[in-house]
């Protein structure tokens, strides 16, 4: 009895220590530019160390001013240039469309979306895409983004794409120079 006892407390140990051993730390980079090129090229120089987009926000921050802040982070089995990353900002809804399916062709995903002020640009929603480069047959996206000031027009936009086999991935409320306040969706779908 006393050795199945030792036998089953050094197994616990044994793998109680394995869990230890294969948990990974995560390394965090935090990105704060009021430069929307500039996110773009950071993101990239940081997924060459093999970091990957996280999230993303636009607004103001103590010391900075009107800032996009991008978190990316890497594990230790992260490998290096795994990922590229496209930004795309606009004020105007229409251009962001066609950005936004030039992107979807070329393969790129949708990871996030903000509104902000940028220094250059004035009043901007910002789109980030990511392209893995692993993936050999990677799927290419049809994009549809739809921009409105009203809410329940929103929701028969929304009805229509979902109708359609649009699937949504991201909402921004925020102010653009061309349209004032609007409510921003980008849905997705893969390309026929």
């Amino acid at each position: 009895m006393v050795s199945k006892l030792r036998l089953l407390i050094s197994s616990s140990v044994v793998c109680v220590a394995s869990l230890v051993a294969s948990a990974q730390t995560i390394e965090y980079k935090v990105l704060a530019t009021n430069k929307t090129s500039t996110t773009q090229k950071e993101m990239n120089e940081a997924a060459d160390a093999g970091f990957q987009f996280g999230g993303v926000m636009g607004g103001e921050t103590s010391f900075g001013g009107s800032e996009v802040v991008t978190i990316m982070y890497r594990r230790p089995s992260s490998e290096k240039g795994q990922f590229t990353y496209k930004l795309l900002a606009t004020s105007k809804t229409s251009t962001m469309q066609k950005e936004l399916q030039e992107a979807g062709d070329e393969g790129f995903e949708y990871k996030g979306q903000t509104a902000y002020k940028s220094t250059f640009g004035g009043k901007e929603v910002v789109t980030i895409l990511e392209l893995d480069r692993k993936l050999k047959n990677r799927p290419r996206y049809e994009y549809r983004l739809l921009a409105t000031k009203k809410t329940s027009t929103m929701q028969n936009e929304l009805q229509e794409a979902g109708a359609a086999g649009f699937e949504f991935v991201g909402v921004t409320v925020g102010d653009t120079a061309m349209g004032g306040t609007e409510v921003v969706s980008i849905l997705r779908r893969i390309a026929k």
